[in-house]
């Protein structure tokens, strides 16, 4: 676990026009809700500009939070290719973002955030968002879809923490020499 007994998640739902975010707080047991919400740029922008405001907008999440880890859904290409292309942009920006911030970066696919958070990896989105909000205990399941979406990715990567697969892979990692220079870099920051 991080700095105060729980690790800090930020989990991230990819994208270009809206980027959904959900922090929480997990100590191994339960959640905390920090915030959520989402980044949007606007259609009316030059594509290079909605990639710096999402830069811009998740350097200030991650200075002003200090999540641990990012958690963030693979991308899986689907028919439309341009878009496809448009939100790999928008997911190197997210993922540099997180690099410049020393934030070590976790991506899940779908199938494995349904199965972390409802058990079955078939699930509809409407079930996975019902069970984010009930794992929260949010009155209402978050809007948009994008901000209920990151929250189950942050959701999802705490259990996968603190199994005990992921910890024998953690432990592994924090002893290579990849993982020192990283955390040198890390302190050297501080």
């Amino acid at each position: 676990m991080g700095r105060c007994g729980f690790l800090r998640i930020i989990g991230i739902d990819p994208g270009y026009a809206t980027i959904g975010f959900g922090i929480l707080d997990y100590d191994g047991r339960s959640f905390s809700v920090v915030n959520f919400g989402a980044i949007t740029t606007t259609p009316n922008q030059p594509f290079p500009e909605r990639l710096q405001t999402i830069y811009r907008d998740m350097r200030e999440l991650l200075d002003v939070y200090k999540p641990e880890d990012l958690s963030m859904e693979k991308l899986f290409f689907n028919t439309n290719h341009t878009t496809a292309i448009d939100v790999a942009q928008a997911r190197g920006v997210i993922m540099l973002s997180a690099a410049d911030a020393l934030v070590n970066i976790y991506e899940y696919t779908p199938l494995q955030v349904k199965n972390s958070v409802v058990g079955y990896g078939r699930a509809e989105k409407r079930q996975v968002q019902e069970m984010v909000r009930s794992i929260l205990n949010l009155k209402e399941v978050p809007k948009p879809d994008d901000t209920a979406d990151a929250l189950a990715l942050a959701v999802a990567h705490g259990h996968y923490a603190s199994s005990a697969a992921f910890g024998e892979y953690s432990r592994l990692t924090r002893n290579s020499g990849d993982y020192q220079k990283y955390r040198d870099r890390k302190d050297a920051r501080k």
